[in-house]
C-alpha cells in the first residue's frame, strides 16, 4: 500500500503548471491506453473531471466501494475525490478535465448546479430530450473551441461549458425525478447540507451547519430525518467514516496520522468512534482488508448500515 496518489495536473503528470482557469479536453482511450487501461486510485486537490465513457466498460472505484458500468456513461469527479479506474480495452470516450476555480466561475455555490458539482455522480440513464449521444457532441463543440483561434474564444468556451452542465444538471434531474424526490425547500436545504458535509464535514458542529444554512438545529434535523431517515449528526458521522476508510484502504497514513487529518483530538477518540460504528478498530480494518487483498480467508466485516464488506469467507 501508498500514501493516496495526488496529482495537481493530470493523471500521471508528476510537476504540471496549472493556470486559474485551466481546461483540457482528450480522448479516453489515449491516457487510458498508456496505463495499460488500469488508472490507479487517486485524487486530485483542485481540478474537477468529466469522463464520458461512449464505448465499453469500466469499473469504477471511489471511496465508498466500485462499481461495474457499462456504456453510455457520465462520471463527474469533484476536486479530492477519490477515483480509480479499470477500462475494457475497447472503451472509448472522453475526458475533459477543469480547474476548480473554472467550475467555480462559471456556477456560484448558491447556483442549484452546486450540489451536482459537489459530489461524485454516475449517470447511467439518458432520456429524450438528452441523449448520450449529445453529451458527446456538447465535449465536442468543447474541443472544438478550445484548439481553435476565434475570437472571444474564453466567452465561447464559458458558454460551451455552462450549456454542457446545464443539460448535464438535467439529466442529473431526471433521475432524481425518478427516484420520486419533488423539488422542494427542504430538498433545497439537504443538498447543500450535504455539499457542506463534504466540504467541512470534519471541522463543523451541527450548530456550525445549521448557521451556515440560516436554519435552526432542530430545522436541519427535522430535513434530514425527511429526507433520509437519519439525523444531521447521523450523516455527518458517515460521512467521516468514508473518509476513515478512505484513508485506512488506500494510503499508509498510521492511525495517529488519521486522527489528525480528521480533526480528532487523540488517537484514542478516533479508534473508540470507528469501532462504535463499525464494531472493530481502524488496524483490525486495515488489516482484514490486507489479508482480503491477498487472498487469506477471514472473517466477514460490516459496519451498520451494511454498505461494505471485508475479508474472505471461510466457506
Amino acid at each position: 500500500m501508498q500514501r493516496i496518489t495526488q496529482f495537481d495536473g493530470l493523471y500521471g503528470q508528476a510537476n504540471s503548471q496549472r493556470t486559474t482557469e485551466y481546461l483540457f479536453s482528450e480522448r479516453l482511450e489515449t491516457r487510458s491506453r498508456r496505463f495499460e487501461w488500469v488508472i490507479q486510485p487517486h485524487l486530485h486537490a483542485q481540478l474537477f473531471q468529466l469522463f464520458y465513457l461512449e464505448q465499453g466498460q469500466v469499473t469504477f472505484l471511489q471511496a465508498t466501494g466500485q462499481s461495474d458500468l457499462t456504456a453510455p456513461v457520465v462520471l463527474l469527479i469533484p476536486a479530492t475525490a477519490l477515483h480509480g479506474f479499470t477500462f475494457s480495452p475497447d472503451a472509448t470516450g472522453h475526458i475533459l478535465t477543469l480547474s476548480s476555480a473554472l467550475v467555480d466561475g462559471l456556477f456560484s455555490n448558491t447556483s442549484p448546479l452546486a450540489a451536482m458539482l459537489g459530489a461524485v455522480q454516475c449517470l447511467t440513464v439518458f432520456d429524450e430530450p438528452y441523449s448520450a449521444s449529445q453529451v458527446g457532441s456538447l465535449l465536442q463543440e468543447v474541443d472544438h473551441e478550445l484548439f481553435d483561434t476565434q475570437p472571444e474564444k474564453r466567452l465561447m468556451l464559458h458558454l460551451c461549458l455552462q450549456r454542457l452542465f446545464v443539460v448535464l444538471f438535467r439529466i442529473w434531474q431526471q433521475s432524481a425525478a425518478r427516484g420520486s424526490l419533488p423539488d422542494t425547500p427542504a430538498l433545497r436545504y439537504f443538498r447543500k447540507f450535504q455539499q457542506l458535509v463534504r466540504q467541512v464535514g470534519t471541522t463543523h458542529t451541527i450548530v456550525q451547519f445549521a448557521a451556515d444554512l440560516a436554519i435552526t438545529p432542530v430545522h436541519l434535523n427535522r430535513i434530514c430525518q425527511e429526507m433520509a431517515g437519519k439525523s444531521a449528526s447521523q450523516l455527518v458521522q458517515e460521512h467521516i467514516l468514508d473518509e476513515a476508510r478512505k484513508y485506512l484502504l488506500y494510503s499508509t497514513y498510521s492511525v495517529s496520522e488519521i486522527t489528525y487529518l480528521l480533526h480528532f483530538e487523540y488517537p484514542n477518540y478516533f479508534a473508540k468512534f470507528f469501532k462504535k460504528h463499525t464494531g472493530i478498530s481502524p488496524t483490525e480494518f486495515r488489516e482484514a482488508q490486507q489479508q482480503a487483498s491477498l487472498g487469506v480467508p477471514g472473517r466477514q466485516i460490516s459496519d451498520q448500515s451494511g454498505k461494505w464488506s471485508l475479508g474472505a469467507s471461510t466457506r
